[in-house]
């Protein structure tokens, strides 16, 4: 990778690390949607992916921990095969043709659920232990294959179902999201014997933009038209990606 792309590409993650973390999200997806519009390979997506799913689900399960939102009865039944499944897809590495067609899958969905409503919220009920279970797993072994930490599918099942409140549902995900990133980190280098160096420019840049986009968006901007805006950038790099 040349300078030229690797500044193009660490101002991409930085911008989308300000807007997500502008609406309280990660950013997995938009890190892969930057990284598929400059063409990266899925070797390079998937740790890189992982990389940042680390630094920002760390960030996030302190602030929701700090914040007493965390619930480890809610938490535990879904990570306790997702784990060990993330490490399996994180290890296993899918032609780049199927790999490209469930990361535009994802990322469509994603844009799906930007423009969405957020659902209203009722009294929360436990999770039946093995429905838990059984999705987390799933969850786990895609959020491997695809370089994401699951999060994005984790959270409106929660809320859908009416398992959490919002912000319970959200501190789930943001300690689901470190541990299958960090899984599914250790299983693909297990697998490839080896780590793109440039993630680590991209650490110091998403760190950046999620530290600036968190304070602004919590004062300031309208997450409405985030929200819409990140929609129509996952849109087009999800459609880029199905259709080549």
């Amino acid at each position: 990778m040349t300078p030229d792309q690797l500044l193009i590409l660490a101002i991409g993650v930085l911008v989308v690390a300000f807007l997500y973390s502008s609406v309280g999200h990660a950013g997995a997806s938009g890190y892969i949607a930057v990284m598929s519009l400059l063409s990266l390979s899925p070797e390079v997506i998937k740790p890189t992916a992982l990389t940042l799913n680390i630094l920002v689900a760390s960030i996030g399960t302190f602030q929701f921990w700090r914040a007493g939102y965390f619930s480890w009865r809610l938490f535990w039944p879904f990570a306790l095969l997702a784990v060990p499944m993330a490490f399996v897809g994180g290890y296993l590495n899918l032609p780049a043709q199927v790999f490209k067609i469930l990361v535009g899958v994802i990322l469509l969905y994603s844009a799906v659920r930007f423009l969405m409503p957020a659902p209203t919220e009722r009294e929360p009920s436990p999770p039946p232990l093995a429905v838990a279970l059984g999705s987390g797993g799933f969850i786990g072994l895609f959020a491997g294959f695809t370089g994401t930490g699951g999060g994005i599918f984790l959270t409106p099942l929660l809320l859908l179902a009416g398992w959490a409140r919002v912000k319970t549902a959200a501190a789930a995900s943001a300690l689901f999201i470190l541990c299958n990133s960090i899984a599914g980190l250790v299983g693909n280098i297990g697998s490839t014997k080896q780590f793109p160096t440039f993630a680590l420019v991209l650490v110091a840049a998403a760190a950046v933009g999620g530290t600036v986009g968190s304070y602004l968006g919590s004062r300031r901007f309208d997450p409405a038209v985030i929200k819409r805006l990140l929609a129509v950038v996952l849109g087009i790099a999800g459609t880029k990606l199905v259709l080549t």
